[in-house]
């Protein structure tokens, strides 16, 4: 089941998450918030380190913890 996250507006987002490959080689995850599920992106836990916060437009985001 991929994390959801319930915004202040009531719309519920799943986070998911991309692997690319840079220039250099090296592969970088990026993480993303969408209203619907896709099975082959979606991650079950938020990664180690960063936390959850909400955007002025209601979009949550990742955000490195202090």
């Amino acid at each position: 089941m991929a994390f959801s996250k319930v915004n202040s507006k009531g719309t519920t987002y799943y986070l998911h998450a991309n692997t690319r490959v840079l220039k250099s080689g090296k592969e970088v995850k990026m993480y993303f918030f969408a209203r619907d599920v896709r099975p082959d992106k979606a991650v079950d836990a938020v990664p180690d380190g960063y936390e959850v916060i909400e955007m002025k437009t209601g979009l949550p985001a990742l955000k490195k913890k202090q």
